[in-house]
């Protein structure tokens, strides 16, 4: 590679690209190249997750995944609508197991009202006659701005965009290194006058290359489907349990595709390696001895409950269990037949080992040379569009002659009193130090 760039955004998933976009929007002038290590963009999280557009309710208030959700949700249906991408427009039920579960699907519903979401509160009665393969106990929540896309199409969209834009995306290009100026891929250097990090289930270990994120490390769990391939009745809409509050996974539940395919799952299995998608593929020795010293501190101080989670999830690798577990919010007779796998998918779920806790917000590290998106798990397909203008705030505010917050390593803030760059946008890799990358 003989180029360089002005923005180097390392990682082709729907944030890599988006945040790419976003660039491009704020700064026209501005030479963007995306790097992606596989031969496609969203060969990874972005082109194996479900496809929902979440509606924003499951989080708090005072998260970013709560305004991400709802915002992106409404721009990226849009979106679709636009681009002619399929959008199946279902809606969502979360129904509720037992009595136990009442109290915290009051709390969804506050939550739904304080992120201004809507959904509405249905009886038993009700669920019956929205969905009829649906089963509550007591109560549920409907939520009518839920849909499902097909996330590989949007990718497609977004690669086609980026092209329209002048950005140039280079698959088949591996980071390895942080280098002067720049950066070392397996095609060779590059020089770049800022970098994003966007590499998913990589991006710990790059945002250390640059000194940012010591405390944090990826932890990967496993997500399996299972597709059904029967004739029997199905759900129309999505159907969801009421989720555990305390952690990020939100239960097996039943998921209407884009076409209108019918799925059961995901699992949240703690993986061995990063990569780790089924048998030894993809297997790191190195990565397995990181990870498994992580996990097995989890497992000793049952931090979040891991232990109980890891067990259960670890059983969900059945068939038998996966559908037992689905069919407790349906009715008897639905999806009676064949289930097949699908193919699996990788959370890059954050964990601080100083906190020892896993991250439930987005996380974002960065100062006036690279920023990092270390913790963009669900729902980040749904909120991709919003949360990359926002990233682009964050990196405008800590480039030269702006009022930078220099070096940050914390979650998210609202940005305030952002001061417009009035020259050049970065001591750009064309000149200066970057000159000596461009071979």
């Amino acid at each position: 590679m003989k180029r360089s760039s002005d923005f180097v955004v390392v990682g082709g998933g729907v944030v890599g690209l988006t945040v790419a976009l976003s660039i491009r929007g704020r700064w026209p002038d501005a030479s963007v190249v995306v790097l992606e290590k596989e031969r496609e963009c969203g060969a990874h999280a972005s082109g194996r997750n479900s496809g929902v557009l979440h509606a924003g309710f499951y989080y708090t208030a005072d998260s970013l995944k709560a305004r991400f959700s709802r915002d992106g949700n409404r721009e990226l249906t849009a979106y679709c609508r636009e681009r002619g991408i399929r959008l199946n427009q279902c809606g969502k039920l979360v129904v509720t197991r037992s009595d136990n579960e009442l109290s915290d699907l009051d709390e969804l519903f506050v939550r739904a009202e304080r992120n201004g979401v809507v959904v509405e509160r249905l009886t038993a009665e009700d669920v019956q006659r929205l969905e009829p393969e649906a089963r509550t106990v007591g109560e549920a929540l409907y939520s009518p701005t839920t849909s499902s896309v097909d996330p590989r199409e949007v990718v497609a969209s977004l690669v086609d965009d980026a092209a329209a834009a002048g950005i140039e995306v280079r698959t088949g290009t591996v980071y390895r290194r942080r280098r002067p100026g720049g950066l070392m891929t397996s095609r060779g250097a590059v020089a770049a006058g800022y970098v994003v990090n966007t590499a998913g289930l990589y991006a710990d270990r790059i945002a250390r290359d640059y000194g940012f994120g010591e405390q944090y490390g990826i932890l990967p769990f496993r997500g399996l489907y299972l597709h059904y391939v029967g004739t029997a009745p199905v759900p129309k809409c999505h159907v969801y349990p009421v989720p555990r509050l305390d952690n990020p996974f939100l239960g097996v539940h039943w998921t209407t595709h884009a076409n209108g395919r019918v799925t059961i799952g995901p699992t949240a299995i703690p993986a061995f390696w990063r990569e780790h998608y089924k048998g030894l593929s993809n297997f790191k020795f190195n990565e397995v001895l990181e990870i498994g010293i992580r996990e097995s501190g989890l497992w000793l101080r049952n931090t979040q409950g891991f232990r109980a989670l890891a067990w259960n999830e670890m059983r969900k690798r059945s068939k038998r269990k996966l559908v037992r577990l689905a069919r407790g919010l349906v009715g008897e007779s639905t999806a009676t037949g064949k289930w097949a796998w699908g193919s699996p998918g990788v959370r890059a779920q954050l964990f601080d080992t100083k906190k020892r806790r896993l991250e439930m917000d987005f996380v974002c590290l960065g100062d006036d040379k690279s920023f990092h998106v270390l913790n963009a798990v669900s729902p980040a397909f749904t909120c991709a569009l919003p949360f990359a203008r926002h990233v682009v705030a964050e990196i405008e505010s800590r480039l030269p002659g702006n009022r930078s917050r220099g070096r940050t390593e914390s979650h998210f803030t609202e940005v305030q009193d952002i001061v417009p760059i009035e020259s050049n946008i970065l001591p750009t890799a064309h000149s200066g130090s970057g000159a000596s990358l461009n071979e």
